[in-house]
């Protein structure tokens, strides 16, 4: 919104010329998020715990350590984030951009979904909230209708291609059929990151550092000059994704104050479904959906670890993992909950940095 009004006025008065500069509103979105969600932390904090009465249901057959330590703690948090990251994005991105819009049609749908679900389970105080058909139909209508207006706002020659990482040139043409594989991207990441978020700060930071490397990639993308220097495949505006995920890293980093061990509130599918998604749509819009599945490979290795329990339970009634997701295994273990959030960090900053390395090993 700044910009819009501001930049047209950058050949009268020079100081508005730093609103034309991605860098600049993508600080500055950074910092407004950051400031937001510490901000109203308490009072969001406060509204929660007034109609979770006993905060979010704990499932009985987890972690028993979880009946103590996590019992009472309001769930929802997630909507701290979207209001730093929406209001962030609406101050200093411009809006006049198509891609824009259609990752914010996932962020917001895919939150309100969870918010929905979020709100079945307080009330109710059982551990169900939407079906899990109902939530699958609704991530995927939200999800095809992004990965449709994606598609149309591509440049031509790679708009229904999937790309690949290390290759200068390999892209995978699916034709009309894109938009349904956008769909799937958008709807792994978003349950990948659902069923991550397990323990206090545990899927919050991953999704932060993929956020960042993600910010890094819609910026090059959508500059011409590093997109042919790194042989990239252009996307033109995506560098306008780099303000809204400067958004979410700040929304992120002051939902991250609260959230640290010992959580005071808990994203809860309101957060988890709609950053997911948000991940899974600038994937898209950018060329890198391939990419997103090594950066976020530890989303990856959690989902992976649900399947394999499941597939293998069905047929022989026996158990792969002492409990599934992964993190739950190795709290099965006798880890320290400390102890496995901050080495699944580890593992995603290294992943991190593998998604950074394919941008320039060609």
């Amino acid at each position: 919104m700044i910009f819009n009004f501001l930049a047209p006025l950058a050949d009268e008065f020079i100081l508005f010329n730093l609103f034309r500069y991605v860098t600049f509103r993508a600080g500055a979105a950074c910092m407004t998020a950051l400031f937001i969600s510490l901000f109203l932390g308490p009072a969001v904090i406060g509204w929660l715990r007034s109609f979770q009465n006993g905060g979010q249901p704990i499932r009985t057959d987890g972690p028993q350590s979880h009946l103590l330590t996590k019992k009472g703690t309001p769930t929802m948090g997630g909507v701290l984030i979207l209001l730093g990251l929406l209001a962030s994005t609406l101050l200093w991105a411009d809006l006049r951009n198509g891609l824009l819009w259609a990752v914010l049609l996932v962020t917001v749908g895919y939150g309100l979904l969870g918010f929905w679900d979020d709100w079945l389970k307080v009330t109710k105080r059982n551990t169900k909230g939407v079906s899990g058909k109902a939530k699958l139909v609704a991530q995927a209508g939200f999800g095809l209708a992004a990965a449709v207006w994606i598609t149309a706002l591509m440049p031509g020659e790679i708009a229904n291609k999937l790309a690949f990482p290390f290759f200068k040139e390999a892209m995978l043409n699916f034709g009309l059929l894109f938009p349904l594989v956008g769909m799937l991207v958008m709807m792994g990441a978003s349950n990948a990151v659902n069923l991550t978020d397990g323990l206090d700060g545990l899927a919050t930071v991953p999704v932060l550092l993929a956020a960042a490397v993600f910010s890094l990639i819609a910026y090059l993308v959508g500059n011409r000059v590093f997109a042919d220097y790194l042989q990239l495949n252009g996307v033109p505006g995506s560098s306008e994704l780099a303000v809204f995920l400067a958004a979410l890293i700040g929304a992120g980093l002051g939902f991250l104050w609260y959230n640290a061990p010992p959580a005071k509130v808990f994203m809860g599918d309101t957060g988890s479904l709609a950053l997911g998604g948000a991940l899974g749509a600038v994937a898209v819009a950018t060329k890198h959906e391939i990419v997103l599945a090594i950066v976020g490979g530890l989303f990856v290795v959690e989902t992976v670890s649900v399947m394999i329990q499941v597939f293998w339970y069905k047929r022989t009634g026996r158990r792969v993992f002492l409990m599934a997701p992964l993190h739950h295994h190795f709290e099965k273990k006798g880890w320290a909950e400390p102890t496995i959030v901050i080495r699944f960090w580890i593992i995603a900053m290294i992943l991190a940095l593998v998604g950074l390395s394919t941008l320039k090993i060609r």
